[in-house]
């Protein structure tokens, strides 16, 4: 288990402030945009920054203050750190030669990594012609030749073209599975989060603002930075109106009262995602009461191959995802109107004012 126990980093203005536990066997999955602390939080770990105060953990450990190479951490850096002028089978056993293992254990642990990883073939080669993919499982049977309690990935199929990416984190998820290895995968990609995580948390401006599995974060969002992380393109500004019946409130927005589920007071707001929004021509058959709805004009729609993505404009701006084959059966084209709705069950409500979207 890796415990982190408000572990405090600053350098310059950025200030990282995080507590996080990841259970053994966890895969484990590190969010956020570009300069969140997503890195610094996890080089803290690695021992390759040293934090101002707070505890790291390593399975009951404390390695606050330990040397990298003591803490039985894997690391696969971004950009892969290989040695270009070593072959493949050297690079596998630096991390074994540096320990100083025997001759024969350097061995077996370099046939193992390299047969865990299907590149039994490429040993003998160099860096210089490995493929993108080749380059990165050289790079994880590199980290896991010193069999490590714990696996970090730093962004690891970052520098990978779209199918590559796809096909190695379906190994990483396989050869995690397969070790019940403890692994932290930093990303800012949802995709690539959601082929692997167990769990995932959310960080900004060096500070987690929610773990949770990842269905959680996806309709569930603590707040509005993460609901737009999240891809919810749809936020409305709402104020509640006083209680419902059986377990519900009631919000006011753009003139409609709506009925929702659970408890909440003063201005709320309110989150949908782009695949919950219906949208119909206008003068259609009406929507149920227990809907938000508005009339809008399609101004813009974008085949996406999965789906198709429909931007709206009406007294808001809304954003709507429609299955291929619903689109060409609505008759929609851009410019007309339209009404948009969206079930009020599909509404996710988050306490207090924030920004409208998208």
């Amino acid at each position: 288990m890796i415990r982190i126990s408000d572990l405090v980093y600053s350098v310059g203005t950025f200030r990282l402030e995080v507590s996080l536990d990841i259970g053994d066997g966890e895969y484990f999955v590190l969010m956020g945009p570009t300069g969140s602390g997503k890195t610094a939080a996890m080089e803290c770990l690695a021992g390759l920054r040293h934090p101002h105060s707070g505890c790291i953990e390593i399975s009951g450990r404390d390695v606050t203050g330990t040397e990298p190479r003591h803490r039985s951490i894997g690391y696969v850096p971004q950009d892969y750190a290989l040695f270009m002028h070593r072959t493949v089978r050297q690079n596998i056993a630096f991390g074994p030669e540096v320990r100083r293992w025997p001759a024969e254990k350097i061995e077996r642990a370099v046939s193992e990594s390299a047969g865990l990883l299907g590149i039994e073939h490429l040993l003998d080669r160099r860096i210089p012609g490995l493929s993108g993919g080749e380059r990165q499982r050289v790079a994880l049977a590199r980290a896991l030749a010193v069999k490590p309690e714990v696996l970090i990935l730093d962004e690891p199929v970052s520098a990978l073209d779209e199918s590559t990416r796809e096909t190695v984190c379906r190994e990483l998820r396989r050869v995690q599975r397969q070790l019940n290895l403890t692994t932290l995968h930093v990303s800012h990609n949802l995709e690539e989060a959601f082929s692997v995580a167990d769990r995932a948390a959310v960080i900004h401006d060096g500070r987690i603002e929610q773990v949770g599995r990842m269905e959680d974060l996806l309709r569930k969002p603590r707040n509005d930075f993460v609901a737009r992380f999240m891809r919810f393109e749809n936020i409305v500004q709402g104020n509640t109106v006083g209680p419902g019946l059986g377990g519900t409130f009631l919000v006011q927005v753009d003139g409609q009262t709506l009925t929702l589920a659970g408890k909440a007071e003063g201005p709320v707001t309110l989150v949908f995602r782009p695949e919950n929004v219906s949208v119909a021509r206008t003068g259609g058959s009406s929507e149920a009461k227990s809907a938000y709805t508005m009339a809008a004009r399609l101004v813009r729609a974008v085949d996406r191959g999965a789906y198709v993505r429909l931007e709206l404009a009406g007294s808001r701006s809304l954003v709507s995802h429609m299955s291929l084959a619903a689109f060409r059966q609505s008759g929609l084209v851009e410019g007309v109107d339209v009404r948009a709705s969206v079930r009020c069950e599909d509404i996710h409500v988050i306490p207090g004012r924030g920004k409208d979207g998208p």
